[in-house]
């Protein structure tokens, strides 16, 4: 029997795992399946830009994934079994070999009262377009828009919103100083664009509480709002927690430095769902720059244990932060080893056009998952394939879709 493999999820990491296993391991002995709870592919890093009013492209997963050998699975994960090694989808069941974990993240609306009922967030599709109704509601007539967090998220959402809403009156909430883990120069550059777009900044402001209207800070600040969006922070969803994996304090699959799971060998994490250490001794940070290199890691050590060959270490690195600030303006802020920004940083039109480049870059390379598909692929030993595959059980589950 061929030895499966199963990802979770098809984002950036979770497209990009599975697209560059099909082109590594020979179909003769391996099946890939990806699950995934949407027909599309979702530009997470663009969401706030569908938000404020773009529109975006959304490639169907079938299409990606056609012509691969790549089984799609279009149903959402509810429940893993890492005992039985059976992963629970929508109304079935699919069992596995070796297992890729890449959920991704959620908004993480629990931290403050009234955030989840009250707020909205970009770290879904689905939350962005339910913003994006609002927003134009708003537009014409007016009205307070408030972006709890200013973290790259929350900088992005808010100067995006205001240069592309020019009638609303945008504020950006920041627990301490504005832009405070960015250098000196790239600081005053954010304050010069704040103030450029019309963006109110307000410092120092921990948010105690959201209400249908407004905004609870500590010290007794209220702040009027039409709209509040949630950018405080992400955190993992709650299967592996829920699977009895070994997690971190936000929900991220511990991993070692191969990308495998500390509790469960036949598990794999790539992308936000891994709480993975960099070279530089800190955990990486959740981004697409760091679905890159977890993602690399995890097909990488996959390969090698499948194929029976050592495992090499690929790069673990946090390097810099670009950040957006509308459609013509951005910072390129570099980071040290241990995740301090540097004194020099870039800013401006050019950068905006690099970060424009970086995820148009992004958006093909997920639509083509199997780019450079090699003639010869690599083949199993014999005891690799199928390897605890028997009295493992695969359930059709209703809705699923296939490509390939």
């Amino acid at each position: 029997m061929k030895h499966r493999i199963v990802v979770l999820g098809a984002g950036y990491a979770g497209a990009y795992v599975a697209g560059n296993l099909a082109r590594r391991l020979s179909p003769k002995d391996t099946a890939i399946t990806v699950v995934n709870a949407v027909p599309h592919f979702v530009q997470r890093m663009r969401l706030h830009q569908l938000a404020a009013g773009r529109d975006l492209e959304a490639p169907m997963l079938a299409d990606v994934f056609a012509g691969t050998g790549i089984r799609l699975r279009l149903a959402p994960v509810t429940a893993l079994d890492p005992e039985r090694r059976i992963v629970a989808v929508g109304d079935g069941e699919l069992g596995y070999d070796t297992l890729v974990y890449a959920l991704g993240s959620r908004g993480d609306v629990e931290r403050v009262p009234g955030m989840a009922e009250h707020a909205f967030d970009v770290a879904a599709r689905p939350s962005a377009l339910r913003l994006r109704e609002r927003l134009d509601r708003l537009t014409g007539r007016g009205g307070n828009v408030v972006v709890v967090g200013d973290g790259l998220t929350g900088i992005e959402t808010a100067t995006e919103i205001a240069e592309a809403r020019p009638g609303l009156s945008v504020t950006l909430v920041a627990r301490g100083e504005l832009g405070a883990r960015l250098s000196a120069g790239a600081r005053d550059h954010l304050r010069r664009a704040c103030d450029r777009l019309g963006v109110t900044v307000v410092e120092h402001a921990g948010v105690e509480a959201v209400e249908a209207t407004r905004l609870l800070c500590a010290g007794g600040t209220v702040l009027a709002s039409d709209a509040t969006v949630c950018a405080a922070g992400f955190a993992a969803g709650s299967v592996a927690a829920g699977a009895g994996l070994e997690v971190a304090g936000d929900g991220r699959i511990v991993v070692d430095r191969t990308m495998r799971s500390l509790s469960h060998p036949d598990v794999y994490a790539a992308g936000d769902s891994a709480y993975a250490i960099g070279d530089h001794g800190r955990p990486l940070p959740m981004s697409c720059a760091s679905a890159g290199y977890t993602g690399r890691q995890a097909i990488e050590a996959i390969v090698a244990r499948l194929t029976g060959r050592p495992v090499p270490r690929t790069r673990l690195v946090h390097t810099c932060n670009h950040i957006g600030l509308g459609r013509r303006d951005a910072i390129l802020q570099p980071v040290d080893r241990a995740g301090r920004a540097t004194p020099a940083c870039q800013s401006g039109r050019k950068v905006a056009l690099v970060k424009a480049g970086i995820l148009a870059t992004a958006l093909w390379a997920t639509e083509h998952p199997t780019y450079g598909l090699p003639r010869r692929r690599h083949r199993l030993p014999a005891a690799a394939t199928g390897s605890r595959a028997a009295g493992s059980v695969t359930r059709p589950a209703g809705g699923a879709g296939r490509a390939g």
